[in-house]
């Protein structure tokens, strides 16, 4: 049932994306509402499975890099939900589809079943755990955003902008949604930190910096945004690149998360 759940919700970003591309090419896209019921069908049914792997192991569902993996496609799909409506971006959620299916279709390919004993019964360390992913999801929307702003920035720029052109949100509502996207990551990921102190939480070092050097590279970007050394295009391309590397370091935190 677990993996049928996963299956339906990678078929519903699917269809969401497909749809917008589709509809795109053929010249007829409009905003509605198939889209966002397609990616709210995904994030119930993501729901549905963490509530079942979290009542199987009695823990937060973030046991291994698979389950990571999905826990952070449906924070990120999440967040479109709730903020998506309110800056009007009506093609957010065909910028948000792809990134949340690629991550999905990787957490299906890999193997599932090993799990690091990470959690012990207290709430503060899966609150620890969980609030680190949801920010990533934050910055991950972030990312989403920049992009969007560099490809609506490049099209105006254009003699001859495609029709996409006209249904991207303005670039001075995207910035918004970029920085506002980036304090809610910041804040959660230092919530999380917080968290594991109050829990007395035994990390190793290797993991300790390596998300040191997340939240401060993520500090550094805001204060900067915040005294208008970055701005525009430069904020889009550095919200972007700092998810990738944040990304690309999952992993990595993820194996250095066992513990003794």
């Amino acid at each position: 049932m677990e993996r049928i759940a996963l299956l339906l919700a990678t078929i519903c970003y699917l269809f969401s994306f497909g749809h917008t591309l589709f509809a795109l090419g053929a010249g007829r896209f409009q905003p509605g509402r198939f889209n966002f019921i397609a990616m709210a069908l995904g994030v119930a049914l993501q729901g549905w499975y963490l509530s079942m792997r979290g009542a199987a192991e009695h823990a937060c569902p973030i046991g291994n890099l698979a389950e990571i993996l999905i826990f952070l496609s449906w924070s990120i799909a999440l967040i479109y939900l709730v903020i998506g409506p309110a800056y009007r971006l009506s093609l957010m959620g065909a910028f948000t589809a792809p990134l949340v299916l690629l991550l999905q279709i990787v957490a299906l390919l890999l193997p599932g079943e090993t799990r690091h004993g990470f959690f012990r019964p207290n709430p503060w360390v899966e609150t620890h755990a969980a609030l680190s992913i949801v920010a990533y999801g934050a910055f991950g929307l972030a990312c989403v955003a920049g992009l969007m702003f560099l490809v609506q920035e490049g099209q105006l720029k254009s003699r001859r902008p495609a029709l996409i052109f006209h249904h991207l949100p303005p670039i001075s509502i995207l910035s918004e949604a970029i920085t506002r996207l980036l304090w809610i990551g910041f804040v959660l990921l230092s919530l999380s930190f917080a968290a594991g102190f109050i829990a007395r939480l035994a990390v190793l070092g290797g993991k300790f910096w390596f998300s040191l050097v997340i939240w401060v590279f993520y500090a550094v970007l805001l204060a900067s945004a915040e005294k208008g050394f970055l701005s525009g295009r430069r904020l889009a391309i550095a919200a972007s690149s700092a998810f990738l590397m944040a990304l690309i370091l999952l992993p990595v935190i993820e194996k250095l998360s066992v513990r003794t």
